[in-house]
């Protein structure tokens, strides 16, 4: 089933001046407090992280930045070509476990993101504060509301279930293989000692690719994004392919926020790259240390997970 949906024109974001602590920003009913828009579709992005610190400034000083480092320099020695495609064969299979969305939901209660510089809360409260962030703003974009909500379900990998796969192989930007490294990546310097860097069949602006083939048919490094992309796909969801595009591509942060490997994209990928800018300032911005009243919003995204998705997946 495909759903067609209007594509939105970007606009850049507003510099948030101050922080704002006015109990009316409380205007959703899990209790989050959401930044107040200059426009009824902006969004006002703070200056700050829950650790005081920027987003997403990997070279700031905080109690995660040296395992935040070490953790993409093994990222960036061990995710080869021929890793992601021994993953991709294993995962889907989707013979780990039957469970809900929701149950999905409730054992992210268990992970923590180790790549992450701006939080070290629990992840469903992640996924919560990005869905009731765009709730606010695009109230009847209700498949972008579940799309946030599930968007990091595949960090189940972490769990003794699901494989218990390193942080480095679950986790973190992602980045295509089979072409050189661009420079965009964070802490290029690690890539030298991948094994693909000396390839020659790799090491070119294209590599194996034709430019213009489509991200669907480029490698990307194996993570939550690329698994929970294919668990909701083998699944039936009847989400548009936009939502699809967010879950899989993400963390491909060297794409959208800083242009890198636009050369691969087809015209769809550009059209729904617009969608995924628009997801990733309510995905990076809205990590908060004010927790979602989980029961109170509980309802609304359990019917939303209804109308996208059958009541058991295999993962």
């Amino acid at each position: 089933m495909t759903i067609l949906i209007e594509k939105p024109e970007l606009e850049s974001q507003a510099e948030y001046q101050k922080q704002v602590d006015e109990s009316n920003d409380l205007v959703l009913d899990g209790g989050f407090p959401v930044p107040k828009s200059l426009t009824d579709d902006g969004f006002l992005v703070p200056e700050i992280n829950s650790f005081g610190h920027s987003f997403r400034d990997y070279n700031a000083e905080s109690e995660r930045q040296n395992s935040v480092e070490e953790f993409y320099k093994q990222q960036h020695i061990n995710q080869t070509y021929d890793f992601v495609q021994k993953m991709r064969e294993g995962y889907s299979k989707l013979n780990k476990m039957e469970m809900s969305i929701w149950e999905c939901c409730e054992l992210l209660n268990e992970v923590v993101d180790d790549s992450d510089p701006d939080l070290d809360e629990p992840q469903i409260q992640h996924l919560l504060q990005s869905a009731e962030a765009i709730r606010k703003d695009y109230p009847d974009e209700e498949w972008l509301h579940l799309t946030a909500l599930i968007h990091d379900l595949g960090k189940v990998l972490l769990l003794p279930k699901f494989g218990e796969l390193p942080q480095w192989a679950v986790v973190g930007d992602t980045f295509p293989l089979g072409c050189s490294f661009d420079k965009a990546n964070i802490h290029y310097k690690y890539f030298e000692d991948n094994p693909d860097y000396k390839n020659p069949a790799y090491n070119t602006k294209n590599g194996i690719y034709s430019q213009g083939c489509g991200l669907d048919n480029v490698t990307i490094s194996w993570g939550h994004d690329d698994y929970m992309y294919m668990v909701a796909k083998e699944n039936g969801t009847t989400l548009p392919s936009a939502g699809l595009f967010i879950i899989r591509y993400h963390s491909l942060y060297p794409l959208h926020k800083e242009e890198a490997y636009m050369h691969l994209l087809n015209d769809e990928d550009k059209e729904n790259l617009k969608w995924l800018r628009i997801f990733n300032k309510y995905d990076l911005y809205s990590k908060s240390k004010v927790l979602v009243n989980v029961e109170k919003v509980k309802p609304y995204y359990l019917s939303l997970i209804e109308k996208y998705f059958p009541a058991k997946l295999k993962w």
